[in-house]
């Protein structure tokens, strides 16, 4: 019998520092999605695209569920929220090395609610004992069955769809992750093309990874007060690439924050993130780097529309 052609959307959810970045990332074999141990690193819904000779599969990297603080919190929330009704399966993505938390059984108790199979995805079992696992697994199918029982008395607890240890990092039993997640997924045609991996445009990709290297630098509200926007993308006539970008803070003691003593810390940000950069360009680049001022601009609806924040 010829196998049927399957695609499908699916979520990847979990605490900050988890490693559902590198997750999607050694998934789809090239740096899309940036990494950080900050919550709220990822701000948009971000589809990522897997195809192969049988399936194709859309990852989609959410912004965390929390308490929002301002309309950017509500925004990345909303996405958030939305994006789990829509899509055909859930990976709930797990540190091996963490005991279960609050925001673990919060996230459990919204998924509860979606109706969709949730594969429990085990990470960092590299840096595990392998006598430790089993426990670790029984402990969260045992708290998913009691929040599932606590949701609806009058129907039977349901467990996890699958669980799967993993080593993102090492690339440590993904394909047995992809089989299983093919099972949930439904027959259908191939969305998007062969060669195409992700669905943001190249300029909002860069400002990510910009991004990423101002989280990694800085520390305390100053990565929760920056955005960044590429206002110049130019290739020269030898093949080397141009580009010109803007970090925004809130306040101008965050702008002396970024640009550092005698303007250090803003030049590593630009070294470190043009190496990441040309990677993905596979050009030499050339980058400007400025930092300015917009006051508040998180609650302010205006300029969460021109960073691209739109519901």
């Amino acid at each position: 019998m010829e196998n049927k052609y399957k695609s499908g959307f699916v979520a990847v959810i979990g605490r900050p520092n988890v490693g559902k970045s590198t997750l999607i990332n050694s998934l789809i074999g090239q740096k899309i999605v940036i990494m950080s141990d900050k919550p709220q690193t990822t701000r948009n819904k971000i589809l990522c695209v897997l195809t192969q000779e049988n399936m194709q599969v859309v990852f989609i990297d959410t912004p965390g569920i929390h308490k929002p603080l301002h309309k950017l919190g509500e925004h990345m929330v909303k996405a958030a929220q939305n994006t789990l009704k829509e899509v055909d399966a859930i990976l709930f993505v797990v540190d091996a090395n963490e005991k279960v938390g609050g925001g673990e059984r919060y996230i459990m108790k919204q998924l509860q609610s979606t109706n969709k199979p949730v594969i429990l995805v085990i990470n960092k079992i590299d840096l595990t004992a392998k006598g430790k696992l089993l426990p670790i697994i029984a402990g969260y199918e045992k708290e998913y069955r009691n929040i599932s029982s606590a949701a609806d008395m009058s129907k039977k607890a349901t467990g996890f769809s699958a669980v799967i240890p993993i080593s993102a990092r090492e690339q440590s039993n993904l394909p047995a992750l992809l089989k299983e997640l093919a099972a949930y997924l439904p027959e259908g045609p191939q969305y998007f093309p062969e060669d195409m991996i992700t669905d943001q445009p190249e300029r909002l990709i860069i400002a990510e990874l910009i991004r990423e290297k101002v989280l990694l630098s800085t520390r305390d509200e100053v990565p929760h007060a920056v955005a960044v926007d590429v206002d110049e993308i130019a290739t020269r006539k030898n093949g080397d690439v141009y580009i010109r970008a803007t970090i925004y803070v809130e306040r101008e003691s965050q702008k002396r924050i970024v640009i550092g003593a005698r303007g250090a810390l803003l030049k590593q940000i630009g070294v470190d993130a043009r190496t990441d950069i040309q990677k993905l360009l596979g050009s030499k680049i050339y980058m400007d780097l400025w930092v300015k001022v917009k006051k508040d601009w998180r609650d302010r609806e205006r300029i969460l529309k021109e960073f691209g924040f739109n519901d």
